[in-house]
């Protein structure tokens, strides 16, 4: 079995890119929980009050997918996992929208999960972790072009730093994350979502590392 987990901001690709590997690779896909997400446009409402609750929300959903991925016999791929939560929170709290209890809960309970998860009888990490890096213009292009009124500059102007931020602290994350291989892809060289050609060209990239690191494996 393979697990394969994707990781980038908000409208790098990482949704499109699971459904092509799930195509690709014959697995099931495990996607993010945002058009159903209750609290999602009440954090983006009034983030100082629901950024903790979404978190928490987002830890859950997390945790419970790489549970199931992880025990699972069969191929998966998720489009985003529990090992960047932390980098999504501590940008919100380092915005002064958590306080240092949430963070001090939130941190307990994230370190709590992640020992369960390395006590799972099956599988311990995914096989590749593969990070869609795109620019910050790219990925406000991005956002404005599939239209969640509530990630819109109009709607609130305020998201402009907050998604700079984000994704410039991607980029520290990527190179520090270590508890699997790792692949990173140029989402603004390669437009695997319009382009056949970077489509292509993208997944057999991935395709050739999973060979790479199953070689090294054997």
């Amino acid at each position: 079995m393979t697990v394969l987990v994707l990781a980038g901001t908000i409208g790098a690709g990482k949704s499109s890119l699971t459904e092509m590997l799930a195509e690709e690779l014959k697995t099931q896909a495990f996607y993010e929980s945002v058009d159903d997400n209750k609290v999602l446009p009440l954090f983006y409402e009034n983030p100082q009050k629901y950024a903790f609750l979404l978190q928490i929300y987002f830890l859950n959903k997390r945790f419970d997918s790489i549970k199931r991925a992880l025990s699972d016999n069969n191929n998966n791929v998720l489009d985003r996992s529990i090992y960047e939560d932390s980098l999504l929170f501590h940008l919100n709290a380092d915005l002064g929208r958590a306080d240092e209890t949430e963070v001090e809960v939130y941190d307990d309970l994230l370190n709590n999960m992640l020992e369960e998860i390395d006590s799972l009888s099956f599988k311990k990490r995914p096989d590749l972790l593969i990070h869609v890096k795109v620019s910050f213009d790219k990925m406000l292009e991005r956002i404005k072009k599939r239209g969640r009124q509530f990630e819109q500059l109009e709607y609130d102007p305020s998201l402009y730093d907050y998604y700079k931020e984000l994704n410039s602290r991607y980029d520290t994350w990527f190179e520090a994350f270590d508890i699997c291989p790792k692949i990173q892809i140029d989402g603004d060289k390669y437009d695997f979502v319009e382009d056949e050609q970077s489509k292509i060209h993208v997944l057999q990239q991935i395709k050739e590392k999973l060979k790479e690191i199953e070689g090294e494996n054997n």
